[in-house]
């Protein structure tokens, strides 16, 4: 399984594209990352850059723990069956740390997009 870890910054709007190859099937994707000061969340929002397609609208970035969280999971119908592969929140947690990325700790999570989970 290979997975790309997405170039995170403190922006509040990041916007991005990367050159995937997601279960073996080419995919140029257009990744927004959007903080929301009123939940105090991040939200991803990805697209096929190719064709423009919104593939998945405001996702909130909520942190894998003791299991893997896949957060493209409900995706997997879409791009005629093939899905849009996985995408987890890593970090490593302790009793001092905030459990999600909220404002001004995004860069201390890590954000995987790459091939399908078969959990």
């Amino acid at each position: 399984m290979t997975y790309t870890v997405l170039p995170l910054t403190e922006d509040p709007w990041q916007v991005f594209t990367l050159d995937l190859a997601i279960d073996g099937e080419e995919f140029h994707a257009q990744v927004d990352l959007r903080y929301l000061p009123a939940p105090d969340q991040w939200f991803l929002t990805l697209r096929d850059h190719s064709s423009g397609e919104l593939l998945a609208n405001s996702l909130p970035l909520i942190c894998s723990r003791t299991e893997l969280n896949d957060l493209l999971s409900p995706f997997r119908h879409l791009r005629e069956g093939k899905g849009l592969g996985s995408l987890f929140v890593l970090r490593a947690m302790d009793e001092t740390t905030t459990p999600d990325p909220a404002a001004g700790n995004l860069t201390e999570f890590q954000v995987l997009l790459g091939d399908t989970f078969d959990d």
